[in-house]
């Protein structure tokens, strides 16, 4: 019992602490993976790294869309790149959301 009475105040708690700079992230995050480019985008870089180039072949997408949705990732330090001669390469930089992303996956696929 004094268990649960310490969850709900950690609950409490963690709710009462949302200001509006963390509502307008979360909100950010969420709107980041409500898009299906995006959610296909960062599941492959779950795995490993990709240049735009591979990116767009994998997923059969046009390498402006590819661009495009990758800024806005970036931007959100969802991902994140390194630049080798003139190739630059993506990965995933924030294992957070790589991980929800992953539990709406598995979520998802229990029918």
């Amino acid at each position: 019992m004094n268990d649960e009475k310490n969850i709900e105040q950690t609950v409490e708690k963690n709710v009462q602490q949302l200001d509006g700079e963390t509502l307008f992230v979360v909100s950010q995050t969420f709107k980041a993976l409500s898009d299906p480019t995006r959610i296909r985008i960062l599941n492959l870089l779950c795995k490993e790294e990709y240049s735009v180039n591979d990116i767009a072949e994998t997923l059969n997408l046009s390498q402006s869309s590819v661009s495009h949705q990758l800024r806005f990732l970036k931007n959100l330090r969802l991902v994140k790149f390194r630049r080798e001669g003139t190739t630059i390469y993506y990965s995933e930089d924030d294992h957070h959301v790589m991980n929800l992303l992953k539990q709406a996956i598995e979520h998802a696929s229990h029918n």
